[in-house]
């Protein structure tokens, strides 16, 4: 006989199995008890988190000849046929295949043809999000006034998609990410049933990573049984199998960036990587390692034990930490590794993008937000308190002052669009996204021969990420939306060994000379 996969084997068959879930399986249940059943449910959620199982299992209540107590008997002829898939009073439709025009009419022609030996004809269409426009239109009238026999439950992971018309003819179910704890009690019992020994600390980190979905840690967790089958299942076993890292690991990564110890971090990573880790994974993972200490940071320390679901000796590592770091600079390393998360998923160089995140901790200077100044001058305080000495760039501002000044080009006339959106710079930057956001802070504004907004910059690889069409097209339509014009904008590299206002008309002086003069 061929193996069933666990989260098929286990698949809940009534509502009391269904985990994590409680708030809907009872309102259901409460209403086949009471004969009040809706024609029309819509089911949302996060993959994996029961919405087909719970219709399934709905669809076998409505109709089963002996139900017990909200539930199916599973044992009559109406519920073994529907748990075989034999059931010609139960349809389920994938609409991410099906979601024309077409097979909706040809619900609606079978919609006018009674159950056979039932009393409910079902329809659960899977997916419901995929359908197109003109197919939610057909099903339009027959969702809101179906006959008496019939019973549509609609699912899906994106309710965003669906048409407000359609929402409003259905009751509205929203399925709640599983916890850890409810993922990893479901887990034990399977085991004990399986005759397979496991860690707790190993069910825990797997249904952590399943991340809410009970369907993808039961895969996740026949992954590692079937990679050492006939052991017991450990804790590193899974971290193997996963390609995770252990926490020891993130707590060495985590001082070596608080000494500013590039290379150490460097050598870190290429541990990782040589050990086969999932780069992607091992981000995440650190995120929310760094999310842990925040939480201590934050709380003091006090009732760390049930904010955290960690050992012992990982909890006194981790308060040893909060006491190198401030707040500020814990904020600062999450940003930076979740805007890095972001970025895998689509890059080829992932192993690059994150050894660039870990020299961007390291080195607070090349950022210019206000994490990073309040970093910096952390840094500073902290040396100046260890007795060494700062040393000033006054003679450079000497040589600089010394150099020729390159006689500027000043623009006869600054547009009146262009001097609104310089005045409201900071507004508009703030309206952008995060990253986009941080590298337009850095721009000098200045004005083109041909009246096109100038957005200069001191860093090459600032100007490269900017200089890409589809982030020009994005600034150009966030200034044309905001000043009500379209202003071209051109993005350009500037000398930063001489004065910004020696080569370009700095706009922002400018136009701030004109109003305080006013």
């Amino acid at each position: 006989m061929s193996y069933t996969a666990l989260y098929r084997k286990f698949r809940p068959t009534v509502f009391e199995d269904v985990r994590g879930q409680e708030h809907i399986v009872t309102t259901l249940k409460n209403q086949v008890i009471t004969g009040r059943v809706g024609h029309a449910y819509l089911f949302i959620g996060t993959r994996g988190t029961g919405k087909t199982t719970v219709a399934k299992i709905m669809a076998k209540t409505v109709n089963c000849q002996n139900p017990k107590e909200g539930n199916p008997c599973g044992e009559c002829p109406s519920c073994q046929a529907i748990a075989a898939g034999n059931s010609m009073n139960v349809i389920e439709i994938d609409a991410a295949s099906n979601n024309g025009v077409d097979s909706i009419r040809e619900i609606i022609e079978e919609v006018t043809y009674p159950p056979v030996d039932a009393k409910y004809k079902v329809y659960i269409i899977d997916e419901v999000h995929m359908l197109s426009g003109g197919a939610f239109n057909a099903l339009l009238k027959t969702l809101e006034e179906p006959p008496a026999y019939v019973i549509f439950i609609l699912a899906t992971t994106e309710m965003h998609k669906i048409p407000v018309t359609i929402l409003s003819r259905c009751q509205r179910y929203d399925f709640k990410r599983i916890s850890i704890d409810t993922i990893a009690e479901r887990m034990r019992e399977l085991m004990r049933i399986e005759e397979i020994s496991a860690e707790d600390r190993a069910l825990k980190y797997v249904a952590k990573a399943a991340d809410g979905s009970m369907r993808d840690a039961l895969s996740l967790l026949d992954q590692c049984i079937a990679f050492h089958y006939g052991k017991e299942l450990t804790y590193d076993m899974v971290l193997d199998v996963l390609g995770a890292t252990d926490t020891e690991v993130f707590s060495m990564l985590l001082r070596k960036i608080v000494r500013d110890d590039i290379l150490g971090c460097i050598e870190q990573l290429e541990q990782i990587t040589m050990q086969g880790r999932e780069l992607g994974q091992f981000v995440t993972d650190f995120t929310w390692y760094l999310r842990n200490l925040m939480l201590i940071k934050s709380s003091g320390g006090e009732g760390s034990e049930d904010i955290l679901d960690v050992s012992t000796e990982h909890l006194k590592r981790l308060m040893e930490e909060a006491e190198l770091l401030e707040l500020t600079q814990i904020f600062r390393y999450i940003e930076v590794f979740s805007e890095l998360s972001n970025r895998l998923r689509y890059a080829s160089q992932k192993r690059i993008l994150i050894e660039m995140a870990l020299i961007r901790l390291c080195r607070p200077q090349m950022d210019r937000d206000d994490d990073s100044v309040v970093e910096r001058i952390r840094a500073l305080e902290k040396k100046v308190e260890e007795g060494v000495t700062i040393h000033t760039v006054a003679s450079e501002d000497v040589k600089r002052a010394e150099r020729p000044k390159t006689p500027q080009i000043l623009p006869k006339a600054i547009p009146e669009d262009v001097q609104r959106i310089v005045k409201e710079w900071p507004t508009i930057v703030g309206m952008t996204e995060h990253l986009t956001r941080s590298l337009l802070n850095n721009a000098k504004l200045s004005l083109g021969t041909e009246g096109q907004l100038l957005l200069c910059f001191d860093e090459a690889m600032i100007v490269e990420q900017l200089k890409q069409e589809e982030r020009i097209k994005e600034i150009e339509q966030l200034l044309a939306d905001y000043a009500g014009k379209e202003v071209k904008v051109e993005v350009r590299k500037y000398d930063k060994s001489q004065e910004f206002s020696d080569t370009y008309a700095d706009l922002r002086k400018l136009i701030n000379m004109e109003i305080e003069t006013e």
